[in-house]
């Protein structure tokens, strides 16, 4: 595992120190500063030039999303992983836009945080071939995010990651959608370490949350006909399915 350098911008103390140890802890991560002002962080990656940054939008002087915003401009090639209070859309959707790998919704355990920055340790460099590949998946990936934020399913929930994952097996081979209790399921659970029934209600959740925000009209223009009308639902595989062919359609792969 490559290393790779981390810094910690966290407004609380305590929580500060148990990501500082939660990090540190785990190998081929360096922490290059600890702090819970703005401009200092300013400095600190003028300074360190860190490759990822573990970033609280509450901070002294200059909030998150200004260090992000200068992080930017200045065209550096930092990963962010983001925490906050909040679970409006609008924040939400500003920080993914900013850049954010990750939304990581407060109370978060440091464990997980750590989970996330080693997963980002764990890519190796691609090779030409792989890099584009990357792309592609890349562009598939920023696509079914897309469609997620159109009608409303939001990043912070577990079911949103469960989803896209089906949606980008599904993809990749169409016949998944057959077997979805036995094939797609268990392989998310695997992994994201977890239980194949808690993919399936999780998954299910995140298209509750979808209609329960009365987003039809926004469902239906994506797919570009009235393929649900009033409080009507599809299962999970049905929603499966049809994103997974209109990108099949877009000849996104």
């Amino acid at each position: 595992m490559k290393q790779l350098t981390v810094l910690i911008l966290e407004s609380n103390a305590g929580f500060a120190n148990e990501l500082k140890a939660a990090l540190s802890a785990r190998e081929g991560l360096k922490i290059c500063g600890v702090t819970d002002d703005g401009s200092e962080a300013l400095e600190l990656i003028k300074n360190h030039n860190p490759a990822v940054i573990v970033l609280s939008l509450l901070l002294k002087n200059l909030d998150g999303f200004n260090v992000m915003e200068a992080v930017k401009r200045e065209g550096r090639k930092t990963e962010f992983i983001v925490m906050g209070n909040f679970s409006d859309d609008k924040i939400i959707n500003r920080a993914i836009a900013l850049g954010a790998r990750y939304y990581l919704m407060k109370p978060v355990s440091a464990e997980v945080v750590a989970d996330r920055v080693a997963e980002i340790g764990g890519e190796e460099l691609p090779t030409v071939r792989e890099s584009v590949e990357r792309r592609r998946a890349g562009s598939l990936d920023e696509r079914i995010s897309g469609i997620f934020i159109s009608i409303g399913i939001p990043p912070h929930i577990k079911g949103y990651n469960y989803l896209r994952e089906g949606i980008k097996m599904a993809v990749a081979d169409p016949h998944v959608i057959n077997n979805v209790t036995k094939g797609l399921y268990p392989v998310i659970g695997e992994k994201f370490n977890t239980s194949a029934s808690k993919v399936e209600r999780a998954i299910r959740h995140a298209i509750e949350v979808a209609w329960n925000r009365g987003r039809i009209d926004a469902v239906n223009a994506i797919f570009g006909a009235r393929v649900y009308i009033g409080t009507e639902k599809p299962t999970n595989s049905e929603f499966i399915a049809l994103v997974a062919d209109k990108l099949l359609l877009e000849n996104m792969l």
